[in-house]
């Protein structure tokens, strides 16, 4: 029977959950906004399978990839929607074409992050684009294993203990699966960015009156669009991570709200974009204040997962190749398998071919897992907001905000040399 002592033990796949044969595993979210399993004891029947299903428990061994390469979707549109080159679309359209369906993680109507599928090439555009935040797997597990029984091929792609828990879940290989997982840093807490959305939402609330009242509204639950929000009549109309209009290399986090006129017309309200160092969220996410647990610690670094194929940024590929960086985006494709040997041949044909080191060199979550910071605690007991705390917390140095300073400084200077 599974039973969470240490939280480091459960990166939350939700694999026991949906493997038990008695339904008697449920997920509830603790005070940091993370799911864990909890067992109903009396329905248990103590087979064992949640135990056997755990990616945590049994763990793989570390994998040495075939293949290393530099690749981007030659469709300019869709690399500029994707976080790095586009590459994930090209193989999820591959699996479309020969019938199959695509997995993958996408924003439901309350703006969570949930695991979902699509089965059209039009429906692929919510999948695309980073989410830092851990999704709710649900019961894609399930569905995959009924697509992949019924003769369909499946792209399921998710972050490493994701695919090793669908893995573990399955209990068996599939030549008609695609497992396609991402060098992952960490998944930041969902009940941490929902109370983040609250707080922009009202701040934006606050600016739209007459600027007399300077006291927030109080965090409301989020809700959907045609709800609007608490009397607010506004909604959440979009949400980028990576929005790449400074370029791929200084991507920003993008929010645009929207608020339903008398007429009953939407109108955008407001549209806030701030580079990756500016916004709150991403400076929080970065100095690993509200990563899972289970991170800090990661079990399935090393390419343990059993991904067929691993996709990254390709970070360093401007001091590797300069023709081929635009800055647009380029994907670091790690060949993993055969079978993911098999289905990258195309994107391979065109792709420069590097070495593994470069690999650990410009991306070294893929072998180590990032320290807990001593302040995590504190974030966590603060009684401030969550934006507040992100402040006080993981405000930028002195030598970052210098050096800030003197790109404002060149940037002006070159203006006025021209």
């Amino acid at each position: 029977m599974i039973s969470i002592k240490d939280k480091q033990d459960c990166c939350g796949c939700a694999a026991c959950v949906q493997r038990c044969p008695k339904q008697c595993i449920t997920l509830h979210e603790d005070n940091e906004g993370f799911l864990y399993p909890q067992v109903d004891e009396s329905l248990c029947i103590d087979c064992g399978l949640c135990e056997k299903v755990c990616p945590v428990i049994n763990q793989a061994d570390e994998r040495i990839p075939l293949g290393v390469y530099a690749a981007k979707n030659p469709n300019e549109e869709v690399r500029m929607q994707s976080s790095s080159g586009g590459v994930f679309t090209m193989l999820a359209e591959h699996i479309m074409e020969e019938g199959g369906v695509v997995f993958g993680a996408c924003f439901d109507e309350r703006w969570e992050v949930v695991h979902s599928y699509a089965e059209t090439k039009e429906a692929l555009a919510k999948f695309r684009g980073s989410k830092y935040v851990q999704s709710k797997i649900g019961s894609t597990y399930q569905q995959v294993e009924g697509f992949l029984k019924s003769g369909r091929k499946v792209l399921f792609s998710g972050t490493p203990c994701q695919i090793a828990g669908l893995k573990k879940y399955l209990r068996k290989e599939y030549d008609n699966l695609l497992a396609v997982d991402f060098i992952c840093h960490g998944v930041p807490s969902p009940g941490v960015f929902r109370t983040y959305l609250q707080e922009e939402i009202n701040k934006s609330f606050a600016r739209q009156g007459d600027g007399k009242n300077s006291v927030l509204h109080p965090c409301i639950p989020l809700v959907t669009e045609s709800d609007g929000l608490d009397g607010h009549g506004m909604a959440i109309e979009s949400i980028a991570f990576r929005d790449k209009r400074n370029g791929w290399k200084k991507f920003g986090f993008a929010l645009a709200l929207s608020k339903a006129s008398a007429a009953g017309e939407k109108n955008t309200v407001s549209l806030s974009y701030k580079p990756l160092n500016k916004n709150l969220f991403l400076r929080g996410f970065l100095a690993n204040l509200y990563l899972r647990p289970s991170c800090y610690a990661c079990k399935v670094r090393d390419f343990r997962s059993g991904s067929d194929v691993t996709l990254a940024d390709f970070w360093g590929i401007s001091r590797l190749n300069k023709e081929l960086d635009d800055d647009k985006g380029v994907s670091m494709l790690i060949v993993n398998t055969p079978k993911g040997a098999d289905y990258s041949k195309e994107l391979c044909k065109d792709a420069y071919k590097y070495s593994l080191d470069v690999v650990y060199r410009f991306n070294p979550a893929a072998r180590k897992s990032c320290a807990e910071p001593p302040l995590r605690k504190v974030f966590f007991e603060s009684d401030k907001g969550v934006c507040e705390t992100i402040k006080m917390l993981a405000s930028p140095t002195m030598k970052e905000r210098l050096k800030d300073l003197a790109k404002v400084i060149i940037r002006e200077y070159l203006r006025i040399k021209v």
